[in-house]
């Protein structure tokens, strides 16, 4: 039952974007596209999972007078090789993405699960918890980045072509040729906008299943013995 929650935690429960509201930095500043988001949401999927895989695995060695430190630094050595497979993989939505990629090293989530979960549970759960809340992270970017990009520009799925290639062209989708677009969407403020009513929704589906969860659910999650 201990990894349904870890699930539910990090996918919804406890969303990174919608709950916590870590990360808003790179949330609001690179959602102005579902491409750009779904990127973005990856890398720090990946580097949160690898990130707390490495952290859970050396925790006994780690004296905790150091421990941030060296969180820190694990990060720091994740992140810069995740920017060096993008720039030489993915080097079109590498530029996109620019300087928010190393700031990952920055994202409080990601240290926050290094300090909170790893360095105190399993290998396995660690990395599950990783995964589940990088996933989450990157829903609250793909559902930002879909909002503004359908509101400010009446298409889905623009340049997917910078992630899947000369196939990705096909996945695009537009919703009028005559649509001028709303700038709102796709500035600063429109981003706030939009979150909050991504949030107000989240909030409105919670109250509405309630009744309906699984006792596990509505319970708080407990943390997973460490061994």
């Amino acid at each position: 039952m201990r990894y349904q929650q870890i699930i539910y935690d990090g996918l919804w429960r406890n969303n990174t974007g919608f709950v916590q509201l870590l990360g808003l930095c790179p949330l609001l500043a690179v959602s102005s596209s579902v491409i750009n988001g779904l990127g973005m949401g990856l890398a720090t999927t990946l580097v949160l999972a690898s990130c707390n895989l490495a952290v859970s695995s050396v925790r006994h060695w780690i004296p905790n007078e150091v421990r941030i430190p060296i969180f820190v630094l694990l990060i720091a050595a994740i992140v810069t090789a995740i920017e060096l497979l993008m720039k030489a993989f993915y080097y079109d939505l590498y530029m996109v993405l620019g300087i928010f990629i190393p700031l990952i090293v920055t994202n409080c989530a990601v240290i926050g699960r290094a300090e909170a979960f790893a360095s105190k549970n399993v290998p396995l759960a660690s990395l599950l918890d990783g995964i589940m809340v990088g996933l989450g992270f990157t829903l609250a970017l793909v559902l930002l980045g879909g909002m503004r990009e359908l509101l400010g520009h009446g298409t889905l799925f623009a340049q997917a072509e910078l992630m899947f290639g000369q196939l990705g062209k096909s996945f695009s989708l537009s919703f009028g040729d005559n649509y001028k677009g709303f700038l709102l969407a796709i500035l600063p403020p429109g981003a706030f906008f939009c979150l909050g009513l991504l949030i107000a929704g989240k909030n409105w589906l919670d109250a509405r299943a309630t009744v309906s969860q699984p006792l596990y659910f509505k319970e708080a999650v407990t943390t997973p013995p460490s061994s």
